[in-house]
């Protein structure tokens, strides 16, 4: 509901997504929500988006994630 922000795709397949960002001053659709990470498998038939958990400890009420990059070592 809140859109996504960026997508990072890596030489797989794999897609990360993040969502959920808010600016001061512009509606957001889900102003209570915290922002998320997605993952999609685009070498699938029919690819959707799944919800990356985020671990404990992690202050999940104040994500607001602007951009995504990956890093391949």
């Amino acid at each position: 509901e809140t859109g996504s922000e960026d997508i990072d795709i890596l030489p797989n397949g794999l897609a990360f997504i993040s969502s959920g960002l808010k600016y001061p001053g512009i509606k957001s659709l889900a102003p209570d929500k915290p922002g998320e990470i997605f993952l999609m498998d685009l070498n699938e038939d029919n690819p959707r988006a799944v919800e990356l958990r985020i671990n404990r400890g992690f202050d999940l009420a104040t994500f607001n994630p602007h951009g995504i990059s990956t890093y391949i070592d």
